[in-house]
């Protein structure tokens, strides 16, 4: 059982700074999409705040509004924050970056107070309600199986249940040593019973 790759997601900064609360603090937990995990100081976020504070009271014209706005936007900062920065009048020391997907969190590198450089990988998010299995089949299977095929999946943890899902793929190679190709199969998993790292028999 293994991780649906498409459901894996990243998260990091795009812009430099220091990390200062963590609102989402250990391995385990259970993230929405949206919802807050740390809050980052910098001093870059903090001009381009005073720039487009300085923009709006000066009456200055669409276009650099529109401009200095967007940098915000490619920075991730949520439309929330900057509408709370336009009504206060300041610039907001920390801003919250948020989650872009519901999952539980596999991988924690942000630390309090650490400095956080652009696209280095703070979290690592996955979406488990939806899992791949990697199944072995011996070379003179392979005419018995095709893409789209139903495969139901046992597991010695789960005795009397069956697991009913599809093959997604079948890898174009075959391991050498043991003349065995892998098929990748997709199962429903919103119960959350199909862990990744458990094995079972296809």
């Amino acid at each position: 059982v293994d991780y649906d790759e498409s459901r894996l997601h990243h998260v990091h900064t795009k812009v430099e700074g220091w990390i200062g609360r963590l609102y989402v603090s250990t391995t385990g937990q259970t993230v929405r999409s949206g919802a807050p995990l740390f809050n980052l100081y910098s001093p870059e976020l903090v001009s381009t705040q005073e720039e487009y504070l300085l923009a709006l009271r000066a009456g200055a014209g669409s276009a650099l509004l529109e401009s200095v706005r967007r940098r915000l936007e490619l920075w991730d900062i949520p439309e929330s924050q900057v509408r709370e920065i336009e009504s206060t009048g300041k610039p907001k020391t920390y801003i919250d970056i948020a989650s872009h997907a519901s999952g539980i969190v596999v991988e924690k590198k942000a630390l309090d107070g650490m400095r956080a450089m652009p696209g280095e990988d703070l979290y690592l998010i996955a979406d488990l309600s939806q899992v791949w299995v990697t199944a072995s089949i011996y070379e003179y299977e392979l005419p018995l199986v095709r893409v789209g095929q139903p495969a139901a999946v046992t597991l010695s943890y789960f005795p009397g249940d069956t697991f009913v899902g599809r093959i997604a793929y079948i890898y174009p190679y075959l391991d050498e040593r043991t003349r065995t190709a892998q098929v990748r199969l997709e199962f429903d998993n919103s119960d959350l019973k199909l862990k990744p790292g458990m094995y079972a028999n296809v």
